[in-house]
């Protein structure tokens, strides 16, 4: 028996094209609604500056308590606090504005193991894709501090530094605290990528090294530029 065009529909009658062209229309709508919720809720948030690190650290660790001083730091000198929302270092900068009195901020992602919002975060959104919630970080921060973290960290660090490259958003500082995790990665851009020829010094220049937290907080505070 040949084939005929009933084995292109799906059980609601549609075609493959038009299921999709269907679910295409649907994620569009999803998208436009993540937008239109982050901009109103982050349009009034102030100045502010992201902290960026893994998740995976646990309160108490030395990383944990760096994170919390961060977002005390920042609290005091007037700045919001954007972090994922999530635990780890994450919570600890939140939890560090939140103490201060700060406005402490969140922008999660749905995950299928993610831990949830993190009780030390006062405006909160959780976002269906990565791309809406790096929207986010970059659309309403001033400057960016980056914690040791993993693959996550690394995604969003060097998306804010193409960003940045590529003249999308405005120049902003990047301060990457603690030397010791970051120099072998600061290495390998200089003694590889840079020398063959695939990016430019300044590229790595950007990347700003310390332990200081207060020299973080004073390099990432010292402009306000948004996209």
């Amino acid at each position: 028996m040949p084939f005929t065009r009933e084995f292109d529909t799906d059980i609601e009658g549609f075609t493959h094209a038009q299921r999709d062209a269907a679910s295409d229309i649907q994620r569009l709508e999803r998208i436009r609604s993540e937008f239109r919720e982050g901009f109103s809720l982050l349009r009034d948030v102030g100045p502010a500056i992201c902290v960026f690190g893994s998740a995976r650290i646990t309160e108490g660790s030395e990383e944990y308590e760096q994170g919390r001083k961060l977002g005390t730091l920042l609290a005091q000198r007037g700045y919001a606090v954007i972090t994922g929302g999530g635990p780890g270092a994450m919570e600890a900068a939140n939890r560090g504005a939140y103490e201060a009195g700060g406005t402490s901020v969140g922008v999660g992602i749905e995950l299928p193991h993610e831990q949830g919002m993190n009780p030390y975060v006062t405006i909160s959104m959780d976002c269906h894709y990565f791309f809406t919630r790096k929207t986010m970080f970059i659309r309403y921060s001033d400057g960016l501090i980056v914690l040791p973290g993993g693959v996550g960290t690394l995604d969003e660090l060097f998306e804010a530094q193409t960003l940045v490259q590529t003249h999308k958003t405005s120049p902003r500082a990047i301060v990457l605290v603690g030397v010791a995790y970051w120099s072998g990665l600061i290495d390998w851009l200089k003694n590889t990528v840079m020398k063959s020829g695939k990016i430019k010094e300044e590229d790595v220049q950007r990347f700003i090294l310390t332990d200081d937290l207060e020299e973080a907080v004073r390099i990432v505070t010292s402009q306000q530029q948004r996209i």
